[in-house]
């Protein structure tokens, strides 16, 4: 499974991946996703919001065992973040049959569409919508860089949009979600365990910062004309870093829009995007907070005007603790494994799904501790370790 995954929207100059919601790579992937389940014998269906399942067992029986993950990528990424859990959900079903387990609840295996929110800029479209956490009208607003928008996005891949919105009756099908995820950072790696348990996700969010200046000739206007929007931007970048230190959070800066763009021009408009998270709600307002005011200040004295736009956010989410410690309970019964309870930087439709359905997390080690990049890895020891604790994991839920 995981050599035919490889090649797909794999850059040949950069080696990350490009699988974008809804384009041709993310076709193909999709295409993948309906022959394992096809070839397994397992129910397939896609739901109104583009959402990929693949059910053992009767769907209307209800309280479903689901686990599965993602399959599309950031900007270049890595191999890993999604398609491993895709890949390890299948490899745990197959293992089930081999060990001849009877389950006494239906099980199914999902792909939840635009996770990563690459093109459209909103992260985990397809479980937001699916939860009601976005409104038909905000995805239709959803709009990429060439002002495709959503609904025409999902047209052109054949999907029909004129369904999409909550789902509330398949929710109501699931009894527990299990996400198996490839862990972002070296807390497994420093602590010597292959496979950890989540206990929470922090709270995060992305704001817009829009600072406008005046266009102008690069070569001709006096240092003392400009209105240089570019300034205020590069002061705010430090001062995230700045705020994120003092808090103990994180605060990055990883997109920006120039106009008019030209080598020879001073800026009239630059927009750049935060990313922060933080441990608790408290000290994410005062990351934030002292980010934005830090850039009213820098742009008040360089003369510009500064708008800011949050374009999403998501709170803290504490996964089920009785789901959580069922987990625990299952995998110190059944295997040798010591597995760590630990918190994430990163948001998953995991933590989306929380809200309307008891879900967990389970991690697999990341050596390198990258993630959102080639150099993402995971050893296969690692990932066969992952794979049979899922397997021991959903074999626990669905014979209670």
């Amino acid at each position: 499974m995981w050599r035919e995954l490889v090649p797909i929207g794999r850059h040949p100059d950069s080696h990350g991946y490009r699988r974008f919601a809804w384009t041709g790579a993310d076709g193909e992937c999709r295409a993948w996703f309906k022959e394992q389940a096809e070839g397994r014998g397992l129910a397939y269906e896609v739901d109104r919001n583009g959402n990929q399942w693949a059910w053992l067992g009767d769907p209307a029986a209800g309280d479903a065992v689901v686990t599965g993950s993602h399959l599309d990528s950031v900007p270049d990424g890595g191999a890993f973040d999604g398609p491993l859990g895709v890949v390890s959900s299948f490899a745990a079903l197959d293992e089930l049959r081999a060990r001849q387990a009877v389950l006494s609840k239906p099980l199914a295996i999902v792909n939840f569409g635009d996770e990563e929110g690459a093109r459209f800029g909103l992260a985990c479209v397809g479980s937001r919508l699916t939860a009601g956490q976005l409104t038909v009208e905000q995805a239709h607003r959803l709009t990429d860089a060439e002002g495709i928008t959503l609904p025409r996005a999902m047209e052109a891949a054949g999907h029909d949009p004129d369904g999409i919105g909550a789902d509330p009756e398949r929710l109501a099908r699931i009894g527990a979600f299990v996400e198996l995820h490839v862990e972002q950072g070296r807390a497994l790696d420093l602590s010597g365990d292959r496979v950890g348990i989540a206990s929470a996700i922090w709270p995060h969010g992305r704001w817009r910062f829009d600072f406008r200046g005046e266009a102008n000739h690069a070569g001709t206007t006096r240092l003392a004309d400009r209105r240089d929007p570019m300034l205020s931007y590069a002061e705010t970048v430090l001062a995230a870093r700045r705020e994120a230190e003092l808090a103990g959070a994180v605060a990055t800066f990883g997109k920006i829009s120039v106009e008019p763009n030209g080598v020879n021009a001073i800026p009239s408009l630059v927009r750049g995007w935060l990313d922060s998270r933080a441990a608790d709600q408290a000290s994410l307002d005062q990351v934030v907070g002292g980010i934005e005011k830090a850039a009213r200040e820098y742009a008040h004295t360089h003369g510009i005007d500064l708008d800011v736009v949050r374009e999403s956010f998501t709170p803290v989410v504490e996964f089920d603790h009785a789901l959580r410690d069922e987990l625990a309970r299952i995998l110190g019964t059944h295997t040798d494994l010591k597995v760590p309870v630990l918190g994430t930087g990163a948001g998953h439709d995991a933590g989306i799904l929380s809200g309307s359905i008891p879900t967990a997390m389970l991690f697999v080690r990341n050596p390198t501790g990258v993630s959102h990049s080639p150099a993402e890895s995971a050893a296969e020891d690692d990932c066969v370790a992952g794979a049979l604790a899922l397997a021991d994991v959903l074999e626990g839920l669905a014979r209670r």
